[in-house]
């Protein structure tokens, strides 16, 4: 990256995000006043370095950067050369950029089941999606807990002890009288019922009540996953990457009706939980792989505050290779990554000039992202770096390049925020405000409903961090053609977009890092 020092004596001529802004700065009342003008670190943000690095990392070089593989070896390495070019240490110390995320590559496992001296065959009755050991089990202490909710306003675990114990639950929510799910009070599906979500979140409430296994009925998933598994046993391929476990020793198996009946033959009718005197025999091999991967962090130390925290994250991996074809990754998330590049360059400039932010400001690129969220979930949830309860917020960056083709109307120089008035009123206020002082970028809102069907504040690296009452912003530009395919290229980013865009996050996180008080958290996490 270049350092553009003659930037400094032209920075009266810059007064918004970028070249594509139609307006000049607004005169609207910062709740700060601010004695330093960001505007000069701010245009060391450029369409050029942008398109320069990644071309660079998004080039077939890379491989895809699929986590745990050479090309996210190749990536992470790029990563800390560009912190050290620009004297931007890591919180790790010792020169050591990379925090360690163990993970496991799995390979499919098949169950030996019998209930009450019944055989059950693997993937015409059954499936392992989790095993951490061999298994080698014979018990009658099966809990059957209805639908496996465990809210605030609901739970299947009231009252009734499954610790050390199996527990038998079915897929979906229960409706109230005006055909609302019960823990939210609308029609469009929850954590609880939809799919892939309601696996993870029945498996973490049978977890976190102390059950060492789960076994769901859940007929329509098992139909899509039991032909995949059966296919990824007899290719002897690798199953899905997961964090290592701590030894917590959870089993979890997707049953089809057959096998649930013959464990609580009232399963489809009965919602009562109860405890259940069936007999059963469970044997698993686990086969896994332990595999490393890393986060790559970088810091700069607030002046005056440095134990609060402004977290800018982004995700360093891609789908890697698939069939010979590269998938690239260029908006996906390369468009955030080096946007954090640059944004780190502008506030290390301006440590430089002696205008450092007041609260530290960590750039924090995780990995496993494509995999399930999984390096941020180990940042969060493990080995939080610096204690989650002095992290003010997390700005998380994850396709800011392109243009939402299904977007009709507005303005093009527009960008998808999800999630900032979540969990903080002040927050989105803070983002609305810098937005319209400096950039009058069309800020547009529309999968930030709580009902938007993809479900997409859920599923980037900021959740991690919102999930822990964390306040986060997630910049998106939406979906399009070449989502998740090898067609995503470099040459298809629209650069003065993304400059704008990476402009906007810089301003809002030169804000939060300055001003005296950090955003109120006055709303509850999900």
């Amino acid at each position: 990256m270049k350092q553009l020092i003659l930037l400094f004596f032209s920075a009266f001529l810059i007064t918004n995000c970028g070249t594509s802004s139609k307006s000049s700065a607004s005169s609207v009342n910062m709740n700060e006043a601010k004695t330093v003008d960001p505007t000069v670190y701010a245009s060391t943000i450029t369409a050029e370095e942008l398109k320069e690095m990644l071309y660079k990392y998004a080039s077939d070089e890379f491989e895809g950067r699929e986590t745990g593989e050479k090309g996210q070896k190749i990536a992470v390495e790029y990563l800390k050369n560009q912190y050290q070019s620009l004297e931007i240490p890591t919180p790790l110390g010792n020169d050591n950029y990379f925090q360690e995320v163990p993970l496991e590559k799995q390979s499919v496992s098949e169950a030996k089941i019998s209930v009450n001296g019944t055989e059950f065959k693997s993937f015409e009755d059954h499936i392992v999606l989790r095993a951490d050991n061999n298994i080698d089990l014979i018990t009658n202490d099966i809990v059957y807990v209805g639908y496996g909710i465990d809210a605030d306003n609901y739970s299947d675990y009231k009252n009734i002890n499954v610790k050390d114990k199996i527990v038998l639950a079915k897929a979906g929510e229960p409706k109230d009288a005006d055909g609302n799910y019960v823990t939210t009070g609308n029609s469009e599906d929850t954590k609880w019922s939809n799919g892939r979500q309601s696996l993870s979140s029945k498996r973490d409430a049978a977890l976190q009540n102390g059950a060492k296994g789960l076994i769901l009925l859940d007929s329509y998933m098992f139909i899509r996953y039991a032909p995949f598994y059966q296919r990824q046993a007899a290719n002897g391929a690798s199953g899905r990457l997961s964090l290592k476990s701590n030894d917590d020793g959870m089993i979890m198996l997707m049953v089809n009706e057959n096998l649930a009946k013959a464990l609580y033959p009232s399963i489809l009718e009965d919602e009562k939980p109860k405890e259940l005197k069936t007999n059963l025999n469970l044997a698993i091999e686990n086969k896994s792989e332990q595999i490393s991967s890393e986060n790559v962090v970088a810091y700069i130390k607030g002046s005056t505050k440095p134990d609060e925290i402004v977290v800018i994250s982004a995700h360093l991996d891609h789908e890697g290779i698939k069939n010979g074809k590269i998938y690239n990754g260029a908006d996906d998330d390369g468009s955030g990554t080096i946007a954090i590049l640059e944004i780190a360059e502008a506030f290390k400039m301006a440590e430089k000039a002696g205008h450092g932010p007041k609260r530290s400001i960590l750039f924090l690129h995780v990995t496993g992202e494509e995999k399930g969220l999984l390096g941020s979930r180990h940042y969060t949830d493990n080995d939080p770096i610096f204690p989650l309860e002095n992290t003010v917020a997390d700005l998380n960056i994850d396709m800011i390049g392109r243009i939402d083709p299904k977007r009709k109307e507005g303005d093009r120089n527009y960008v998808y925020l999800i999630g900032s008035d979540k969990l903080s009123t002040d927050l989105h206020n803070i983002s609305e405000e810098v937005n319209k002082k400096y950039c009058n970028i069309e800020l547009d809102y529309t999968y930030n409903d709580d009902n938007d069907p993809n479900r997409f504040y859920y599923r980037s690296d900021h959740y991690n961090f919102a999930k822990n009452n964390i306040p986060v912003i997630f910049y998106f530009n939406g979906t399009h053609d070449d989502y998740h395919q090898p067609s995503d290229t470099p040459n298809k980013i629209e650069y003065d977009l993304l400059e704008n865009r990476a402009r906007l996050v810089f301003y809002t996180a030169w804000e939060i890092a300055n001003r005296a008080n950090k955003p109120v958290v006055d709303k509850a996490t999900e």
